[in-house]
């Protein structure tokens, strides 16, 4: 089969073995794969402890159809259309383990669709409900919230009866862009008076939860936003991992700061997550209350000018590859 594969020089198509699937997994004939930030990490060869170097197959996020299945695969059956996430998925087929399986909604949802859900659904279902315990009537903040995952948190925060949605971007062309997904009010996290802007919109209590995709520079001014007693879900690293953390504004504001990565999850712990968020967000999707804006849409073949959009941080929504 052809896959997109890390060589010395970057990424190319290349022929490899078609993959088998180990008793929990199944095999899937891919239609489409959805584009994520991560995936330039190993497209570039792999740095924070992210799976790369030569002979990778990139991608973790794509739709299809299932071809295989092992023995101890329950629930799922050849010919089910699938929406999934792992690892390897920019390939004509790919394995999932069952529990990162997700048969697409009988609503006339097609392909490319569907492979924009699957991991800003898990990602922000669990960092919002789960661990941020968010609840109806409460503020959120979202930082980065011009990405694909940003986006749905938007939509769920919407979803949830949040009191006050604010969303954060440094491209002010995409501020309106954001209100019409679903903010209340868009900051610029590099602006030296946003953290006053969300005061403001709080009568100076500062937001109930704050979604931090950026970490980096954000980290203190968060802080600074949260409401004492509030909470910090640390989802991402896009603003850099290290950097000065006042550890007396986080004592004073007693703030629950806790980090998330799917990178160091059991399976079974990762199955447990998917599970909740589809048990509480199937219905949101099948009703289209719960999607993503598709940006661009890239033939399997342009894999290097989807990599190089991604890297620019010019689209709106998510890159697609079509097989």
């Amino acid at each position: 089969m052809k896959a997109v594969t890390v060589v010395e020089s970057g990424v190319q198509i290349v022929d490899v073995d078609t993959p088998s699937p180990k008793d929990n997994e199944v095999l899937v004939k891919v239609h489409t794969c959805g584009l994520n930030r991560a995936d330039l990490v190993v497209a570039d060869g792999g740095a924070h402890g992210a799976a790369g170097g030569p002979g990778t197959i990139v991608g973790m996020e794509f739709s299809g159809e299932i071809v295989k299945r092992g023995q101890n695969v329950k629930n799922i059956s050849i010919g089910d259309r699938v929406m999934c996430s792992g690892a390897s998925a920019w390939a004509e087929y790919a394995v999932a383990d069952y529990g990162r399986v997700i048969k697409i909604p009988d609503n006339n949802m097609d392909f490319v669709r569907a492979s924009t859900l699957p991991i800003a659904l898990a990602t922000m279902h669990n960092a919002i409900v789960t661990i941020g315990n968010f609840t109806k009537g409460q503020t959120i903040l979202i930082q980065g919230a011009s990405s694909g995952v940003g986006l749905m948190g938007l939509q769920i925060a919407k979803n949830l009866g949040a009191k006050l949605v604010i969303g954060t971007s440094t491209k002010q062309e995409k501020f309106a862009k954001l209100q019409h997904i679903g903010a209340d009010l868009v900051v610029n996290s590099k602006d030296k008076d946003w953290v006053d802007q969300v005061l403001q919109a709080t009568n100076e209590e500062g937001v109930d939860l704050i979604i931090d995709q950026l970490s980096g520079y954000t980290i203190n001014k968060n802080m600074k936003a949260s409401k004492i007693k509030g909470k910090i879900v640390n989802v991402g690293r896009l603003a850099g991992g290290h950097t000065e953390f006042d550890c007396d504004l986080h004592a004073l504001r007693r703030i629950n700061y806790q980090g998330v990565t799917f990178r160091t999850r059991s399976i079974s712990e990762i199955r447990e997550v998917y599970s909740k968020m589809w048990t509480d967000f199937s219905n949101l999707v099948s009703l289209g209350k719960l999607s993503l804006p598709i940006d661009k849409i890239f033939e399997f073949n342009n894999v290097a000018d989807a990599l190089n959009c991604m890297r620019d941080n010019q689209h709106f929504g998510k890159l697609i590859l079509k097989l």
